[in-house]
């Protein structure tokens, strides 16, 4: 089993609040074509007897001979019960847990603009829409920009601004900074006008900008990936868990891309300093990482269920099937720092 971890600090354990985080849809660097439109990452305090104790009781009201329990069995309608009584004001996690959510097509828009418009050197550690210099024209750009330039083009913007986004090329894709440019030349060329237009005309003024942004992305200097949502998430947690001073610990489920370098530099970023306040909402003090086999871990388990739930239900929402009462059971779990910009649907989930 592969581990990471770091302790930074003379802090003794004992003064560290721990939670145990994990995430549902993830994709890697893909966020646009895949197999799912939304991200989750979820953190729990809990105890880890309390938790092994929710485990065994959800395995008891489920009934089924599963050996390993998913956000899948929560999520089928036979065992709604056990799902409305988990997520529920009486359940184990309400007020122990919360949920970062990303709408993937914003959080590639958000990014784009992070990386061209605003220039930021350290823009994988931004969480999208904290920054009004970003916020205010990747929103209006996500808004806008299907109707003013059609769902096709719109579709092939996502997938070329996720590609120049990547660290790896897909395949087929040889170019992307050339790619990225040529969609941003037909959708000027569509005499659009208006504050989305505005921003189209910033992107492609940035062809400089994003070759260097790319060459860095591709040699490594660009770490991790700028289109991986997961560092964001972690940085959100640390600020809700360590909002009222106590340095955090995290016990996580094994990530690639949580490598010593990445946390080591997740650790700089969320050290208090209010230098960072423009790219994380909040203060708090990431003390230590830990990576470790969700199965391992009721704690982690507990934060793969409501990650998984989590995600399906503010999918649904965003894609106008809203189930009403689980969406009002999820609002008190979620993070208005979240990475969406959907008015309707946010509407639903906002806490």
């Amino acid at each position: 089993m592969r581990r990471c971890s770091l302790v930074t600090g003379a802090v003794p354990s004992s003064c560290l609040l721990e939670v145990a985080c994990d995430e549902s849809g993830s994709e890697g660097e893909r966020l646009v074509g895949g197999n799912t439109d939304v991200f989750a990452h979820s953190s729990v305090h809990l105890g880890a007897e309390a938790a092994a104790w929710c485990i065994r009781e959800i395995r008891a009201r489920i009934g089924s001979p599963a050996l390993e329990y998913k956000a899948n069995h929560l999520l089928r309608e036979k065992h709604r019960a056990v799902l409305t009584w988990l997520l529920g004001p009486s359940g184990p996690i309400f007020e122990h847990g919360r949920v970062y959510l990303a709408d993937k097509a914003f959080f590639v828009v958000s990014r784009i603009v992070d990386v061209l418009v605003v220039g930021r050197d350290e823009s994988w550690l931004a969480v999208p829409g904290t920054d009004q210099r970003n916020g205010s024209a990747a929103v209006t750009l996500y808004r806008d920009g299907e109707r003013a330039f059609g769902r096709a083009q719109w579709q092939v913007f996502l997938e070329s601004g996720n590609d120049l986004l990547r660290a790896k090329n897909r395949p087929g894709v040889l170019a992307p900074v050339e790619s990225f440019f040529h969609m941003i030349d037909i959708m000027r060329s569509a005499g659009g006008s208006g504050r989305c237009a505005e921003v189209v005309e910033l992107l492609g003024a940035a062809k400089e900008r994003a070759a260097s942004f790319r060459a860095g992305a591709v040699d490594g200097t660009a770490m991790p990936p700028a289109a991986d949502p997961l560092v964001p998430a972690i940085l959100c947690a640390v600020a809700f868990w360590g909002r009222h001073g106590q340095p955090i610990s995290i016990i996580h489920d094994e990530q690639n891309v949580l490598s010593r370098e990445v946390v080591a530099r997740l650790q700089r970023m969320a050290g208090g300093s209010s230098a960072c306040d423009h790219l994380v909402p909040g203060r708090g003090r990431l003390a230590a990482l830990r990576l470790v086999d969700s199965r391992a871990d009721p704690r982690v388990q507990l934060a793969d269920f409501l990650a998984g739930v989590a995600r399906k239900i503010a999918s649904d929402a965003l894609n106008h099937r809203a189930d009403t009462e689980l969406t009002e059971l999820l609002r008190p779990y979620v993070d208005p720092a979240s990475a969406w910009a959907d008015e309707r649907s946010w509407s639903q989930l906002l806490p």
